[in-house]
């Protein structure tokens, strides 16, 4: 695995004393999608959505998604 986008939901959710349920209400999609989301089994996610996710938030996508690169925890690509 090269790597992931890992969705960091939790932590905006934390930030905002926001519950998955009222996040589910405000965006228009199912807790079960948001917890697809959280879960990292998700495996696309429309514009429109990551922008009513972000609305809801009140943050940037880049607060909301994160990209996590497993090459260099073996040793790879670390330049010494």
């Amino acid at each position: 695995m090269e790597g992931e986008i890992i969705f960091n939901i939790d932590v905006m959710l934390a930030k905002r004393k926001m519950s998955v349920t009222e996040l589910s209400q405000r965006v228009g999609i199912t807790m079960a999608n948001i917890s697809i989301l959280k879960n990292g089994k998700a495996k696309a996610i429309k514009v429109s959505t990551l922008a009513k996710l972000c609305e809801a938030l009140d943050c940037q996508p880049g607060d909301l998604l994160e990209y996590r690169d497993y090459s260099c925890d073996n040793g790879e690509n670390i330049v010494s």
